[in-house]
């Protein structure tokens, strides 16, 4: 062969792939641009006249170079071609266009590929960016006068000095402009060989070629570097305004100094620069970003949040654009709020201070109880007076009412962790907007219970929970009673179930009043026949067979007497104990009863709200791990159900809701119903005989008609007793756990580091990723719950994530991806604690601290 350069040898490589991938190659040239190259590959010999033997590369072929005659083409290609297997062929036809409806090679381009008129200068951009910048390539190729020849030598390898090899290309080892400028821009490290070789005026015409900044000859390489940052910020911070959207003040007349970008080409090469700088050098362009955010005098007060794209530019842009948001909170605009949180929540500055992350993380909570609570209200208006629908509404798989509930609880138990940043406004907004459709769903549903003789035909009664769900399964089976857990708590705990294999949730109305002796007592063997609620001795409690039970002694007693073959443990029990601790305890047990008192413990005693909220949110995954335990020591069955629900408000009740009690003589008095004889109603409450609710008793009841409360004395946030959803409807869960044994732990499956070795704050942040194992057996993202415990408690969740996917405690993590995950400590009171790592699918231990790590909060 007469010459082998560059550019033919990386079009005969292109080529000889396509070969090797469809055997037959037709290429059309309509500019005959490839006239030259296929002369060389022919190498002197007549390839008209019919196929001849060359080479492509490392792939030999056959090659037919069209005369005019389609016919001719096809005869010659006939003899490669009618087997069952191809001889790899291709045909070069120079001068024409082809015709796509009605080629004479239809049938071979069909069965091969077909290569339409290739680029030349593609080619030759391709081969010099080995040793070119586009912007000197750009300057090379500018001429339409270039033939192969010309490109053919400047490709040449001892075609440097003449063309001006990129000292750039030296500097940077690559090519293109935008990492070059991209690089300088955010490392310094390059200003030395920059120059020492000389190559700043080459960097001054990079700079002008890719994103239109004419840059001062005369200047210092961090001055232009100044220059440089500031044009690239403030062109992309300004391509992202809203098109009628006006900077105030100081920060209206430094942008417009700036100059503007002349083609849409530098505008799109500096969004790169842009993306690519908060991408590799995140550190340069936070100390860059924020002096020049100064200096321009940028800041919240310089434009509406609303006003702001979805680029993140500057630092101010996101308190900015959060506060746009609490705005449209405190203005009922939820859907406004969500549209504009959408395309900044995972921003740079949000991602880069788990306190700013948790800022966000309420605004969207609050946004997502403020949509919920929007669809709830538009139902309630369309609710008919039968209570079983209300219930129906309330349990609904697809919209049920209870996500209010539950967006409610998740939204308190983060503010109660947040200190600062929080708008007042918007959270009192939301606050109130809770309570109206808490309102008017506990008016609603009363009215319709009221209209039924206080009965909710088709769903389950509380007295049967015993009778006909837990008679029923195969013993073992753990009976586990929670005191105030409420319907959505129980949705969200089937979610938490990761040793299940069959789960069911069901809802029951809990037994009147909705309080913890009438509840518990209702969930017990005998209820569903001879359920009462009487006073002995001016003290209440509730009655089956006969057999008064005022409290937990009491109850257990009657257990016993019911059940012989029955271990009764607390959660805490089934937490702290070792398996084979556990396992002793409930080897010859047919029934396990486990009692959970404190979700209900908490909202009755704690001394502030902010503490109940993050006990109770606790509750969920301790529950979550007590059914684990109990899976591990073989036991399969269980039930999970509550003596009643709660309503939880960010408040005591106002003055105006409380309402005078009824007087006459009283046996019981919560703040949600009074028990007793005479007296009168009080406007806003309503009274009920006990032979109404079903009971043999000469009792009367009274429940505030509304979400008011008696004035029974304390300051409460947290109520239970009445007649409201959120206090009647209990979960009933049954579950089928998989008895296979501990999980067993795996080594190096993830990695964790943090930077304190003492929490001192309510929120602190851990670093995870995948470790060697994980990577080696798992091709695509793993499934872990990190957890933070203190002597085998969890005392804190895992709240928000940057990097990975974090949804109810499960952080969705992929490969070679570093997670920055906050955790919120939900028990201040823990000297100690140790972060667990654990398989969201089997509970398998992938890290564990491998010492306490102490808790000195305000240090």
């Amino acid at each position: 062969m007469n010459s082998i350069h560059p550019l033919h040898e990386y079009i005969a490589n292109q080529i000889g792939d396509r070969i090797k991938d469809r055997r037959v190659v037709v290429m059309y040239d309509k500019r005959e641009e490839l006239r030259p190259f296929f002369a060389e590959i022919a190498d002197g010999r007549n390839v008209s006249d019919g196929p001849v033997a060359v080479s492509f590369g490392r792939r030999k072929a056959n090659l037919y170079v069209f005369d005019g005659s389609f016919l001719k083409a096809r005869f010659a290609a006939e003899s490669l071609t009618s087997g069952d297997q191809p001889d790899d062929l291709v045909i070069y036809v120079p001068g024409l266009d082809r015709d796509a409806k009605g080629s004479l090679l239809m049938e071979l381009e069909k069965a091969g590929t077909c290569y339409q008129q290739p680029a030349l200068k593609q080619f030759a951009r391709l081969v010099l960016r080995k040793r070119f910048t586009d912007v000197a390539i750009d300057e090379m190729l500018k001429s339409d006068m270039l033939t192969y020849a010309d490109l053919a030598g400047m490709a040449q390898d001892n075609a440097g000095a003449a063309q001006g090899t990129s000292l750039l290309k030296s500097v940077f080892g690559g090519s293109d402009t935008v990492a070059i400028v991209t690089d300088w821009l955010g490392d310094t490290c390059f200003d030395a060989d920059i120059q020492a070789k000389g190559a700043f005026g080459e960097l001054r015409d990079a700079v002008l070629a890719r994103i239109g900044l004419t840059l001062p000859p005369d200047a210092t390489l961090a001055r232009v570097r100044q220059v440089t940052f500031r044009y690239v910020l403030v062109n992309e911070f300004r391509s992202d305004l809203a098109p009628k959207a006006e900077l105030q003040g100081q920060a209206a007349a430094a942008i417009k100094n700036v100059p503007e970008p002349k083609a849409n080409d530098h505008q799109k090469a500096i969004r790169e620069v842009a993306k690519r700088l908060r991408e590799r050098y995140s550190a340069a362009y936070v100390e860059a970003t924020d002096k020049i955010e100064v200096e321009l005098g940028l800041s919240a007060a310089s434009v509406s949040g609303t006003s702001l794209g979805s680029i993140d530019t500057f630092r101010f842009e996101e308190a900015a654009v959060v506060a746009a948001c609490f705005d449209l909170v405190a203005s009922e605009k939820f859907e406004d709020a969500r549209t504009l949180m959408g395309a900044r929540e995972s921003s740079f500055w949000v991602n880069r201070e788990v306190t700013r992350k948790s800022v966000w993380a309420i605004c969207k909570l609050m946004v997502d109880l403020g949509l919920v609570a929007v669809a709830v209200d538009a139902t309630i208006a369309k609710a008919n007076g039968n209570p079983s629908t209300w219930v129906d509404r309330y349990v609904s798989e697809k919209d049920g009412w209870y996500a209010l509930d539950q967006a409610q609880r998740r939204l308190e138990a983060f503010l109660s962790s947040v200190d600062e940043g929080v708008e007042e406004r918007a959270v009192a907004k939301i606050r109130a907007v809770y309570e109206n459709a808490v309102r008017r769903m506990s008016e609603g549903f009363l009215r319709a219970l009221q209209k039924a003789d206080w009965t909710v035909p088709g769903v389950l009664e509380q007295t049967r929970i015993w009778s006909d769900v837990v008679a029923s399964r195969p013993v073992p089976v753990a009976y586990v009673m929670v005191d105030a857990m409420r319907f959505e708590m129980g949705h969200e705990l089937i979610g938490r179930l990761t040793r299940a294999s069959e789960v069911q949730i069901r809802p029951a109305m809990a037994a009147l009043p909705s309080i913890t002796p009438v509840g518990m007592a209702a969930l017990l063997p005998g209820a569903s026949s001879t359920f009462s609620v009487v006073a002995t001795k001016d003290r209440l409690g509730a009655s089956i067979d006969g057999v008064f039970l005022p409290d937990l002694s009491a109850r257990q007693k009657f257990l016993k007497s019911r059940v012989p073959d029955l271990v009764d443990l607390t959660l805490d029990e089934v937490i702290s104990a070792s398996a084979k601790a556990l396992q002793k305890k409930v080897s010859n047990a047919k029934v396990i009863i486990i009692r959970s008192t404190e979700i209900d413990a908490a909202g009755e005693n704690a001394t502030t709200t902010t503490y109940a909220r993050r006990v109770m949110d606790n509750v969920v995954e301790d529950l979550a791990r007590c059914l684990g335990r109990l899976a591990t020591i073989g036991i399969g069955e269980a039930v999970v159900t509550a003596d009643h629900g709660h309503l939880f408000f960010a408040a005591d009740r106002d003055p105006s809701m409380r309402l005078d009690t009824p007087g006459g003589d009283p046996i019981d008095l919560h703040r949600r119903c009074w028990i007793g004889h005479g007296g009168s109603t009080p406007p806003g409450a309503v009274r009920v005989q006990g032979a109404k609710l079903g009971y043999a008793t000469d009792l009367d009841f009274a429940f505030p008609a509304s979400t008011s409360v008696f004035k029974s004395g304390g300051d409460l946030a947290y109520h239970h007793g009445g007649t409201s959803l959120q206090e009647m409807i209990i979960p009933v869960i049954a579950v089928k756990l998989k008895v296979d044994g501990s999980a067993k732990a795996e080594k190096d499956a993830v990695t964790l580091t943090h930077d304190f070795e003492t929490v001192t704050n309510r929120i602190f942040t851990v670093q995870i990723e995948l470790g060697a194992a994980s990577k080696d057996l798992f091709a695509g993202a793993r499934k872990v719950r990190p957890l933070v415990v203190s002597d085998d408690r969890p005392v804190a969740r895992a709240a928000i994530a940057t990097g990975a996917d974090l949804v109810d405690g499960v952080l969705t993590l992929p490969p070679a991806v570093k997670s920055n995950v906050g955790f919120m400590l939900t028990d201040d009171r823990v000297k100690h604690v140790r972060i667990q790592v654990l398989d969201a699918e089997t509970d398998a231990v992938l890290y564990v601290s491998k010492k306490d790590i102490p808790v000195r909060l305000g240090v």
